[in-house]
């Protein structure tokens, strides 16, 4: 593929300080530059959208819409695009459901200063970044899991469901879910019977628990 001479970074993350440092880091760099900015998901998509975006780097973790959710949707309007998960979480969940979801990279915080410039050189010429040394260890975690059978939640939910646990999770009506959505408050309500009856939970504090550890919403 090519590589444009100074590719337009969006960077997306719910913390301005991270934000900040972020672009201060990319625009000291000669072939990158910050274009676009998004404080949530939604933020996140619409901006994905711009012809000067040639890279996103999403957090993980962000209110409204995650990192994953709004990299699915910006893959559906511009698959071609190159994105890099950014997460404080060294996690095997959140890293392969990046991988699955068509995520060029997944990098940890802590070593963003180490990893992301190799990381974005590395998604803007096609190539997968794996941030080091972790990836050994989530692989052999990742295939003893299936080799147990073990059951991966998010591939119960759908999508959808998993939109609706967040924004059940952040506290918002059925109505404000539907909203958000765009779907009727009864496709909310049946949404949400079919995630408690998948996952064997009861009510919106189990739900809520079980969106924090999935990284759908910061505790």
């Amino acid at each position: 593929m090519t590589v444009p001479l100074v590719a337009g970074v969006l960077v997306a993350d719910d913390h301005r300080l991270m934000r900040d440092g972020l672009r201060l880091m990319l625009d000291a760099a000669p072939d990158l530059r910050v274009v676009a900015e998004a404080a949530d998901g939604v933020e996140a998509v619409t901006a994905a959208r711009a012809a000067t975006v040639d890279l996103a780097i999403l957090d993980v973790s962000m209110p409204r819409r995650t990192g994953l959710h709004a990299a699915r949707e910006i893959l559906a309007h511009r698959p071609g695009l190159p994105i890099l998960m950014l997460s404080m979480h060294e996690d095997d969940q959140y890293f392969f459901q990046a991988l699955r979801i068509g995520a060029a990279g997944y990098v940890l915080k802590s070593a963003a200063d180490r990893d992301l410039l190799d990381a974005c050189r590395s998604a803007l010429r096609g190539e997968p970044f794996l941030y080091p040394p972790a990836v050994r260890a989530l692989l052999r975690e990742h295939l003893a899991a299936v080799a147990a059978g073990e059951r991966d939640d998010a591939e119960v939910l759908t999508p959808r469901e998993q939109e609706v646990v967040k924004l059940v999770a952040e506290a918002h009506t059925n109505e404000q879910i539907a909203a958000a959505l765009t779907i009727s408050v009864r496709t909310v309500e049946r949404h949400r019977e079919n995630v408690l009856a998948k996952l064997g939970m009861r009510d919106r504090v189990e739900l809520t628990r079980y969106a924090i550890r999935r990284g759908l919403v910061e505790p």
